[in-house]
């Protein structure tokens, strides 16, 4: 609800203030005092972009502010809390500057903010319908929200919303495997080729580095078998063998260790040598025992040692553990291809059962909506007849889509001003006085399904008057018993239904022209729709009249 729209220095209004009420606030006034400037000032705290031009006095900056009580619903609740704004204030407060240089700034609750985060506000807190403004009326989204709320389709598209979630995700992550197989698949032959040729290969640990040094080995086996035996000769097979003479030797010096402590010690560090030669020599034998060469082992091991020389090449790598990483490697990208065909299964599976269940929930949502049709356009041709359009007829039409966030049907609303039976989207057929009158009866219709926020008519009643005045006037009081409604009219008929009735009229202030508001009494009240009737200086019976409308 608007509680309170404070307006400075905007157009002729240099400083306005206006207390609505709850249910029917009625703005009449006389005409370029200022009526729909109103409206215009009003649009800022909505979104709406301006400049300088719309200052009175070029030396101040203009602000508009509006106060409204909306904090008990969640859906604001909601929005102050996503971006971050204080959500805990009684009153929530909407201001707009304009700064002299044209510039603007926007608050929520004193909070600077973007013209795109009021935009999204004011959406949630008014709902401002001009003449010609019918961008909403033909919008599709209005249009299928209409419909789901006469339909209750609310709890259904929640749900339905849900699977539909799961659904485009998970069919998301279904192409992203499928664009990473096919990715894979490319590969996956010269990968195989690789990895089988690898595996047939049979590499252990540091075989190749181990088959080299055997290699050497191999290809010196005679040079090395013959030296050995030199060694081991001079160590314990010449006729004056290096083991046996350290032997001697110990065995002269044990003889004196009793006259010298420290032969004693001297004697057993030769004794050690001697038994470390004799262990040497016998190693050295085992050695020379073990090495054999052998035409068959050297093809072998060369042959081998090729092979692993020219796969080391292939991959670029120098030694066996890189290799075996290769092989690893390419094992793990087979095994991914096969897991992802794996996962791919399971995903077109679970994507399959999602798009069932959205399906069967969008055609129950579908059944509601085409039920909802038929008592839709009674409803809303009946009211336009009462509000003096009775030639005009609405259409809804209902098509097959593709299957989307809302479900999978196509609406249209259809209209035809004069019974010629050429249904056409609305924007094409209706004048904005007739679509101004469609859309007061929708609302109309829908205001207990929906959480319509506070609704406001910028002369919803061009082109009528007298009886159809009247119904419009009566509709609009059904309508605001449960919404606030703020409506700009020049039709006493509807101006006499008001719960407020605010009378705009231009005042001097500092020799120039402004525009002031003042909210009438019941007398007043009267006095102004008997001069609706007759003129400024009404007659006795538009005075008797207008009592006998405001008591109506």
């Amino acid at each position: 609800m608007l509680q309170k729209l404070h307006i400075q220095n905007y157009a002729i209004i240099d400083d306005l203030s206006i207390e609505f009420k709850q249910q029917l606030n009625i703005i009449t006034g006389e005409t370029g005092a200022g009526k729909s400037i109103l409206m215009g000032a009003l649009s800022l705290i909505l979104g709406q972009r301006s400049d300088s031009s719309v200052l009175l006095n070029k030396e101040k900056k203009c602000v508009v502010e509006g106060s409204f009580d909306g904090t008990a619903n969640k859906t604001i609740k909601l929005f102050l809390t996503n971006n971050e704004l204080d959500a805990e204030e009684e009153v929530l407060t909407v201001r707009r500057e304009i700064a002299i240089n044209g510039k603007s700034r926007a608050f929520i609750n004193d909070t600077p903010v973007t013209l795109t985060q009021l935009k999204e506000l004011s959406l949630l807190l008014v709902d401002l319908h001009q003449q010609f403004d019918t961008l909403e009326l033909g919008d599709t989204d209005f249009q299928r929200e209409v419909l789901d709320a006469l339909a209750g389709n609310n709890e259904l598209l929640h749900e339905y919303g849900g699977f539909y979630k799961q659904y485009i995700a998970t069919k998301k992550e279904l192409e992203e495997l499928l664009q990473q197989q096919t990715a894979a698949n490319a590969t996956y032959d010269y990968n195989k080729f690789l990895y089988d040729e690898l595996e047939a290969a049979s590499l252990k640990p540091n075989e190749l580095e181990e088959l080299d040094a055997e290699l050497k080995l191999l290809s010196n086996a005679e040079n090395i078998k013959q030296q050995l035996g030199n060694v081991y000769f001079k160590l314990k097979e010449s006729e004056e063998p290096l083991v046996e003479q350290l032997k001697l030797l110990y065995n002269k010096m044990q003889g004196l260790t009793q006259y010298h402590t420290g032969i004693e010690e001297l004697a057993k560090r030769l004794q050690s040598a001697q038994i470390e030669l004799k262990d040497i020599a016998d190693e050295l034998e085992a050695i020379s025992d073990g090495v054999q060469y052998s035409a068959e082992r050297f093809q072998l091991v060369n042959d081998r040692i090729a092979l692993g020389y020219k796969l080391q090449k292939k991959h670029g790598v120098a030694n066996t553990a890189d290799l075996l990483a290769i092989q690893d490697s390419l094992q793990q990208k087979l095994n991914d291809v096969l897991n992802i065909s794996e996962a791919i299964t399971a995903k077109e599976k679970q994507t399959a059962q999602l798009l069932k269940q959205c399906e069967q929930a969008a055609k129950t949502i579908a059944t509601n909506r085409a039920k909802a049709i038929k008592p839709f356009t009674e409803k809303v041709n009946t009211l336009l007849k009462q509000v003096g359009m009775p030639n005009a007829q609405i259409k809804v039409e209902l098509a097959t889509f593709a299957l989307n966030q809302y479900g999978s049907d196509a609406i249209a609303f259809l209209f035809d001003a004069n019974k010629s039976n050429r249904f056409e989207p609305l924007h094409k057929v209706a004048s904005g006085g007739e679509l101004s009158r469609l859309m007061l009866c929708i609302k109309s219709l829908v205001a207990k399904k929906l959480q319509l926020p506070t609704l406001i008519f910028d002369e919803i009643d061009t082109g009528i008057s007298g009886e159809a005045a009247k119904q419009v006037g009566n509709i609009m009081k059904d309508l605001a018993v449960n919404h606030q409604l703020i409506a700009i009219t020049h039709q006493p008929q509807i101006a006499a239904k008001a719960n407020a009735h605010f009378f705009v009229h231009k005042a001097i202030k500092e020799d120039k022209i402004v525009t002031a508001v003042k909210l009438l009494n019941n007398d007043e009240r009267i006095t102004a729709i008997a001069q609706m009737l007759s003129g400024e200086k009404p007659t006795a019976a538009a005075l008797q009249n207008a009592r006998e409308m405001v008591g109506n």
